[in-house]
Parts: C-alpha cells; sequence; structure tokens
C-alpha cells in the first residue's frame, strides 16, 4: 500500500512559512501575521499536485540559540516535524539575505539526512530570478527556487522538486493481502493492552500514563493462516490538552497510520463512554473512507446486567451517528475477553471495504429503489437517474449520473446510499457516492 507522504515547511521564524502552508493547502488555515512566533504549534493539511497527494505541516520558527520557553517548545516541535517528515521545505527570506539564523536552521537540516527543497521567499517580481538568490547556495543544501507565496510565483517548480523525492519512500513494504488495521482511539484507552494480547508478549509499552505510547508502531500478527499488520497508535486528545510538543507529533503519526490503513479499530474505554474527542477521531476515519470496527474496551470493569450490552450498544450508536455501518464488540485487553473475536470481525469489514459490484445488479438495485420512493422534484421537473456504475474500492465508490445535480438531494442521496448498503450487505465500510450530471 502507497503512504501519504509528509512534507514539512521550516525556517526561522517570520520568513513566511504559514502563508507558503495556505498556499499550497488552498484555505486559509494558518494565521499568517507579521510577527515572529505567531504559529506556535504544528498545522497540517492533505495537498495534491501532479496526481501526488501528500500531507503538508507548518512549523513554528526555529531559533536554535533561543532560551525563551515558548521559543524552545517551538524548536522542538520544528524537529519534530522534521523527523516525521519525508521531504522538508527549507523557507528562508530572499530579502533579508543568508542570517546565521539560516546557516544554523541548514546545519540542522542536513545532519537529519532527509531530502531538503531550499527555497526563498518573498521574491515577488516576475521576470529573471533575484541576484540575491545566489547568496543561498552557501547554504549547501542545493539549488535555491525563487518564491513568492502571497502570489503564488514559482510554486510549480518548487513542488516538482518535492514530489520528485516521493518515489523513495512511499511504500509500506507489505503485501497487498496483508489487512492493515491501525488501532485508534483516545490516550490511556488500552491500545497498547490490546495489542499485546493479540502479540501474546509485552511488546508495547503500558502505563496508566495517558500519552505513553508516541510513535505509531507495526506488529505483524498471524491468525489463521491470515496476517495482519496492527498499528498502535498514540493518544489523540483535544488540542487544548496537548501540553507536550512530542504529543503534536504523536497526532501527525496516528493520522498517517490511518491513512494507511484497511481497517480501523475505534476503541473506546467503557468507564468512560465515547465523549467528543472520540467522535472526532472516528470521523476522521469515517472521512478517509476506512472500514471500522468500533472496540468497546475495559468491559471487565462495568457492572453489567442482561442489558447492560444492549443499552451501551444504543448509546454508541446514538452518539457515532455517523457510524451506523460499523459492527461493535465488547471486549477486554487485559482479560483476553472476546480479543479473538475481533479477527473474524477484521476479515469482515475488509472483505466489505473491497466489494465490487456488477453494473447490471447496480443498475437493478437503484431502479428498484426509484420504483419504491419516488425521486424528489421541484417546479415540474423530477430527478431522473440515468445510470451508476462502481468506480473504485476501499471504500465502494459509486458514480451516478442524473438530470439534474441540484434534484439530487441529500436526503435522497441519503436514501439511495442506505439502498445500495442494504442490497449488497455492505457492513463496516463508508460508501462514496458521486453525482455527475448527464
Amino acid at each position: 500500500m502507497k503512504i501519504k507522504p509528509v512534507v514539512a515547511i521550516v525556517g526561522r521564524p517570520n520568513v513566511g512559512k504559514s502563508a507558503l502552508f495556505n498556499k499550497l493547502s488552498g484555505r486559509r488555515i494558518a494565521i499568517v501575521e507579521d510577527t515572529p512566533g505567531v504559529t506556535r504549534d504544528r498545522i497540517y493539511a492533505d495537498c495534491e499536485w501532479l496526481s501526488h497527494n501528500f500531507t503538508i505541516i507548518d512549523t513554528g520558527g526555529i531559533e536554535p540559540y533561543n532560551k525563551d520557553a515558548i521559543v524552545s517548545a517551538m524548536r522542538r516541535q520544528a524537529e519534530l516535524a522534521i523527523e516525521s517528515a519525508d521531504v522538508i521545505i527549507f523557507l528562508t527570506d530572499i530579502r533579508d539575505g543568508v542570517t546565521s539564523a539560516d546557516a544554523d536552521v541548514a546545519a540542522i537540516l542536513q545532519k537529519s539526512s532527509k531530502p531538503v527543497v531550499l527555497v526563498c521567499n518573498k521574491a515577488d517580481s516576475t521576470g529573471a530570478p533575484p541576484a540575491e538568490l545566489y547568496e543561498f547556495y552557501n547554504l549547501g543544501l542545493g539549488d535555491p527556487f525563487a518564491v513568492s507565496s502571497i502570489h503564488g510565483l514559482g510554486l510549480g517548480d518548487m513542488l516538482d522538486k518535492v514530489v520528485s523525492y516521493f518515489g523513495r519512500a512511499t511504500d509500506d513494504g507489505y503485501d497487498e493481502e496483508v489487512i492493515r488495521v491501525s488501532v485508534i482511539g483516545k490516550p490511556n484507552v488500552g491500545k497498547s493492552s490490546f495489542i499485546n494480547r493479540v502479540l501474546g508478549e509485552e511488546r508495547h509499552i503500558v502505563s496508566e500514563t495517558a500519552g505513553t505510547t508516541r510513535d505509531a508502531v507495526d506488529s505483524l500478527v498471524t491468525r489463521n493462516g491470515k496476517n495482519y499488520v496492527f498499528v498502535d497508535t498514540a493518544g489523540m486528545r483535544k488540542r487544548g490538552k496537548i501540553e507536550e510538543s512530542i504529543e503534536h507529533y504523536s497526532v501527525i503519526r496516528a493520522l498517517t497510520a490511518i491513512d494507511r490503513s484497511d481497517v480501523c479499530l475505534m476503541m473506546i474505554d467503557a468507564e468512560a463512554g465515547v465523549t467528543e474527542q472520540d467522535t472526532k477521531i472516528a470521523g476522521y476515519a469515517h472521512e478517509q473512507g476506512r472500514a471500522i470496527i468500533i472496540a468497546v474496551n475495559k468491559w471487565d470493569l462495568i457492572d453489567k446486567d442482561t442489558k447492560t450490552m444492549d443499552n451501551y450498544r444504543r448509546d454508541i450508536y446514538r452518539d457515532f451517528s455517523f457510524l451506523s455501518y460499523a459492527p461493535s464488540i465488547f471486549i477486554s485487553s487485559k482479560t483476553g475477553k472476546r480479543v479473538e473475536e475481533v479477527f473474524p470481525l477484521i476479515d469482515y469489514v475488509a472483505e466489505k471495504h473491497a466489494t465490487r459490484v456488477t453494473t447490471g445488479m447496480l443498475n437493478d438495485c437503484i431502479n428498484e429503489a426509484t420504483a419504491m420512493v419516488q425521486p424528489p422534484s421541484d417546479k415540474g421537473r423530477r430527478l431522473k437517474i440515468m445510470y451508476a456504475t462502481q468506480s473504485g474500492v476501499k471504500p465502494p465508490t459509486f458514480i451516478i449520473f442524473v438530470n439534474d445535480m441540484e434534484l439530487f438531494h441529500f436526503s435522497y442521496r441519503r436514501y439511495i446510499e442506505n439502498r445500495i448498503r442494504e442490497t449488497f450487505s455492505l457492513d463496516g465500510t463508508p460508501i462514496r457516492i458521486i453525482a455527475r450530471e448527464k
């Protein structure tokens, strides 16, 4: 499976990193202010260039010898971004020339052994490269690119260079037959305990201190002749509670693990129930189109009667309304209760995630659905679904051609989606419906 590369934008403060980030991401996410130190946290977004999809990280500025507590934290975050990145954009200010801080950052980047693209920002005039550009060869990082983040000048050549490095580290090394499972959830819900139970050994550190797992760690597991790769991801907390810069780095790793997984095991603490942060984590996995299983851990700590499980399951799907398709299981990583039953569920949702439906059967399903519930109409014009076909898997993606896009309302789209799901038993996986006008 291809791994989405990570590109980090680093440099000293106030060289325009956030402006470049906003330009590349296509939306204003990072705060842009002409004051050093405004960007204190790393921010990430998905980007695309020449059919290459990648994640870009904005970082706080690096000031190697500043002892200020906030500046030191920013520096540590930038260093951690460098560690997690596949390619680094080193941004400088062409108007300032090469500063001692630029030289210090360049030295840090050279030690990282990561591909570095040297970029000179604020070259706001068109035409031949300014003479000041050649001074930056002294940094020893190859050819510099003159760009203007504000006006978008020179970004194409820069991105061509960035994506040229992606082929070096974009495969996870596992066969396509291997099912990749990321174990996700808040800190301290028992993700590491679960994987230790599956492995039968204490490979992952288990502690009551939330945030013990800092990185995303792969573990190869074989059951009944099938291979699985489990990824124990660091727990993701609310942004306000992420006090250590290293936890920001963990979140990037966790999101990357979701991006390269087939199945996400969404782990819930049975005592705490579903929290707001749980819905955000599960929402990210849902938006990325991953098959999802809801695993309620620490079930051994709950006082139970004959209706406890049913009531708890009802509450789960009330809070996870967008995951009505996801199966749920109640486990105890500590005692091993139902842990082995997770594997048949993984097999099941992975199969559904890769389901292909013939065009004939798909159109029969939609014709039957439109006969049962008439499509909506407006001012005498009625929606007509002309034709449908499946365009992809993981998740199953269907293109539906209609006569008028505006008539294909959300509610009727949801109805068609539910009919497709019911007809072809697509449990455990999200479905993508793409409408096109014909």
